[in-house]
């Protein structure tokens, strides 16, 4: 058993209940921790980190567990970072925040909007995801069509680097070699560059075309002109450093925003429409297909019609009222040339609320669904160049109609990136084969299309193992130098990003009935998290020990 680390001032369990109730996420793997540790502040994490790196124990940062990839989920011991919540005062001035890894996105941006101000990168669970996650998985989410992912908006991270050094790094500084973490990634990145050639970082470190990526490290990001370390550093999943806090670049709030809601009788058409929407400034452009609106009407008439092969929405905005609807009048016109059956508009608060709410239904249905059919996310974050997204999405469908498994097809249209949940009947012999056959298909299609299968969600321990069907030699050996240049004593949440011998996507799945079953009452905690979802609902401190 592992022990108490000394000088850690913070909850440290290694009964089984308490690490059932970290044995999961919001994906779909399961692996219960040998430990969970929980930090008191930001000042207990370097006792931590330089216990693990003398013991060789791993350590698994984790902010709410709602990563989809499995990246805080595994077998050493995970840290709560869900105590580091102080937000600092908004500088209105220079348009930053400073907060702790724990805080919420949804903190974060009421905070700024108190002061006239918003943090613009939204994910879908953005009510309930954590700054660290954000900035650990390089998320995204609707509005990054405009905005971007989480990469630009960090100013600084502070970080805990393998021998317990704590500090600060931020883009208006060199980069602290006096580190010696620092040191060796500032080494490893020189030796890239030497092996490489400065040219070929351009082409061989990144999926040209795409317009998000989470999977691998940020070596030409970091490489460019202007580039820094804090480029390689957001996006890494806990396995160059640990994030205890995070300063945040902010944006003023919108003047005015206006949806429209396109229906289309073509794939083809709505993503044609997606691809340009941009050009008319569109901050979000949201694909729901076939698949995603037949599960919706299971609950209801969705006023869509029966015949419509996709739907598209877009939102745009403005500093006014006037420039908000003069951006939505042309969206508008983009829509129907692009041969839109139907084209409806919001401009009120009340009737665009409306309207976003047929993408958010799905998620309610498909986990009432179980338990013959399970919402499994394993091929649910793949992104293409624009215009190989139609080919993605009906690629997509023969993989699922060919194991003839049903699924649900969404996504950011705009950024040609697609979420896709297969619905797997775990009661059907053979469905591990299918789940298997699905995932091969999907990352040969993948590949054969120069897409990532990380856009937002990072790579985890989910696509760990799938790095060299999508990657090249090159750019995974690039990948192992930094790892092994910031953590050479492999503590820093290994098998996430960089897969061990032997390791595969799916170790353990929390959807599998031969799956040997938490304690009863971890699995009740679990299930209201789920439900309700709202991750880390619950303090550890107030569950007995088991």
């Amino acid at each position: 058993m592992i022990e108490s680390p000394p000088d850690f001032r913070g909850v440290f369990r290694t009964d089984l209940l308490a690490r059932a109730l970290y044995a999961e996420g919001a994906g779909i793997a399961r692996c219960v921790p040998a430990a969970v540790a929980v930090p008191a502040d930001v000042d207990d994490v370097p006792a931590l980190m330089r216990w693990s790196k003398r013991e060789g124990v791993a350590l698994m940062p984790r902010g709410s567990g709602s990563g989809m990839a499995g990246g805080a989920v595994g077998p050493g011991v995970i840290v709560d970072l869900s105590r580091l919540r102080e937000v600092g005062r908004v500088d209105v001035d220079g348009r930053r925040i400073r907060v702790g890894t724990g805080v919420t996105r949804g903190e974060v941006d009421a905070a700024a909007r108190r002061e006239g101000l918003r943090f613009p990168v939204d994910p879908s669970s953005g009510a309930f995801c954590t700054i660290g996650g954000m900035v650990g998985a390089n998320a995204a989410g609707a509005r990054s069509l405009k905005f971007g992912a989480t990469r630009p908006w960090v100013h600084g991270v502070r970080c805990v680097f393998d021998d317990g050094t704590d500090v600060w790094i931020r883009r208006d500084a060199s980069w602290p070699v006096g580190v010696p973490a620092v040191r060796r990634l500032a080494d490893a990145m020189a030796q890239i560059v030497a092996q490489l050639g400065r040219e070929i970082p351009e082409h061989a470190l990144v999926h040209g075309g795409v317009r998000k990526e989470s999977s691998g490290y940020a070596i030409a990001e970091a490489l460019r002109a202007h580039g820094h370390l804090v480029d390689l550093l957001v996006g890494s999943e806990g396995t160059l450093a640990i994030f205890t806090e995070v300063e945040l670049s902010l944006l003023p709030v919108a003047g005015a925003t206006a949806t429209i809601l396109a229906i289309f009788d073509s794939l083809e058409a709505a993503t044609a429409c997606a691809v340009e929407a941009r050009i008319d400034g569109a901050t979000a452009c949201e694909l729901l297909d076939r698949t995603f609106l037949d599960v919706a009407a299971t609950d209801g008439p969705t006023g869509i019609p029966r015949h419509a092969e996709a739907v598209l929405l877009m939102e745009v905005e403005g500093e006014s009222a006037t420039a908000a609807l003069h951006a939505m009048t042309q969206l508008e016109a983009r829509a129907t040339r692009h041969g839109a059956s139907e084209v409806h508009t919001a401009v009120e608060a009340e009737e665009e609320h409306r309207i976003w709410a047929l993408r958010h239904s799905a998620s309610p249905i498909l986990s009432r669904l179980a338990p013959r059919l399970r919402s499994m996310q394993f091929i649910e974050d793949g992104c293409v160049p624009p215009d190989r997204f139609p080919d993605y999405v009906r690629g997509v469908r023969r993989a699922l109609d060919h194991f003839d498994m049903p699924g649900v097809i969404f996504g950011h249209a705009g950024d040609a990136h697609a979420h896709v949940n297969p619905l797997v009947d775990v009661t059907r012999n053979g469905w591990q084969d299918r789940v298997y056959g699905i995932l091969d298909r999907v990352c040969e299609l993948t590949a054969a299309l120069g897409g990532t299968l990380a856009g937002e969600h990072g790579d985890g321990r989910l696509r760990a193992p799938l790095m060299d069907r999508v990657w090249g030699l090159e750019a995974r050996a690039a990948f192992a130098h930094v790892k092994d240049a910031a953590d050479p004593s492999g503590v820093l949440n290994p098998g996430c990003k960089i897969a061990r011998d032997g390791d595969l996507p799916f170790a353990g799945l929390r959807h599998d009935p031969a799956a040997e079953p938490l304690p009863a009452a971890a699995r009740a905690v679990l299930d209201d998290i789920e439900r309700s979802r709202s991750w880390n609902r619950y303090r550890l401190d107030g569950i007995p020990e088991s």
